[in-house]
């Protein structure tokens, strides 16, 4: 039987020490003002099924960045479960991100993703030689050398898609961990061999910390083709048959998508995961039942 833990005063590494697989979802922030509300409430709904954390991803200019602090702390003082703000450094300074880090520490927030973040799609973003964060290692290194937060960083099983060759890419990662990352959570993938070989070959690079591997139940056909060609993660031929034959009936898309993330979940724990991170896209349906399943059968 799988323990779900409770919001508390732990800190997130020490959940991973616990030996008990630790579960976590991500949100993002809604872009209309007037949807915070009905987003808290869905929050609210999956505090339900009681999860370790949750993260909120970042809104990196004005406005947006200014709601994605605010509904953050609102997520950890309001709805009452730990809360972990991602912070992308691409376009910010040393001075705002201490701007920052010391608004998030004031609203109780203690863990962040930190991550460099993707370019702006409204703006020129300069060199990575001009800026006060090259990579998202610089990042990590400037919050451990000025705060204690604690920070997960990003892992790509099938390679960023900046990233030379998957040796190159997993020196990144090992330069963020040395920097003070304390766990990683990884893209989305549908292949659990690609993780478990991305954990094997990380291990064999001295990497020690958790790997938390990052799961999005599948809920629209067009939709999942649209994210892994930005990330760069495949789809497996048996997977895209079963969903191209239903693609327009969206019920069995959604179904499909709880059966196979399901099952992809329950042999990742059998087979030693630390936990699983669940990308939500601010939808309680899969994440609630793929859990409810779990629960039943582990």
């Amino acid at each position: 039987m799988i323990l779900i833990q409770s919001f508390n005063a732990m800190d997130i590494p020490e959940l991973f020490r616990q030996g008990r697989p630790v579960f976590s979802f991500e949100f993002f922030l809604p872009k209309a003002p007037q949807d915070i509300a009905g987003f808290l409430q869905s929050v609210r709904q999956l505090k339900e099924l009681r999860p370790s954390f949750v993260t909120l991803t970042y809104g990196a200019g004005g406005s947006a960045r200014d709601k994605t602090i605010e509904t953050a702390g609102r997520i950890q003082s309001e709805v009452g479960i730990e809360t972990v703000c991602h912070l992308t450094c691409i376009t910010h300074t040393k001075a705002e991100v201490s701007g920052i880090l010391d608004r998030l520490k004031l609203l109780g927030i203690r863990s962040l993703v930190a991550l460099r973040g993707d370019t702006p799609k409204d703006g020129p973003v300069a060199p990575a030689s001009q800026r006060d964060f090259a990579f998202a290692r610089d990042l990590v290194a400037f919050i451990k050398a000025r705060d204690r937060f604690h920070l997960a960083v990003a892992g790509y099983p099938e390679k960023h898609p900046e990233a030379s060759s998957p040796e190159a890419d997993l020196q990144n990662l090992a330069a963020k961990v040395q920097a003070g990352g304390d766990w990683v959570i990884t893209q989305l993938f549908f292949d659990n061999d690609d993780y478990f070989d991305f954990v094997r070959r990380a291990r064999q690079s001295g990497i020690s910390v958790p790997i938390v591997p990052g799961i999005m139940p599948v809920t629209g056909y067009a939709q999942l083709k649209r994210f892994t060609s930005l990330c760069g993660a495949k789809i497996p031929p048996a997977m895209a048959e079963r969903l191209e034959a239903v693609q327009d009936d969206p019920e069995a898309v959604v179904r499909y998508g709880i059966e196979y993330a399901t099952e992809q979940c329950r042999d990742l724990l059998d087979r030693g995961a630390p936990g699983i991170h669940f990308y939500t896209l601010n939808r309680t349906r899969s994440t609630s039942e793929i859990l409810a399943r779990l629960r039943r059968s582990l």
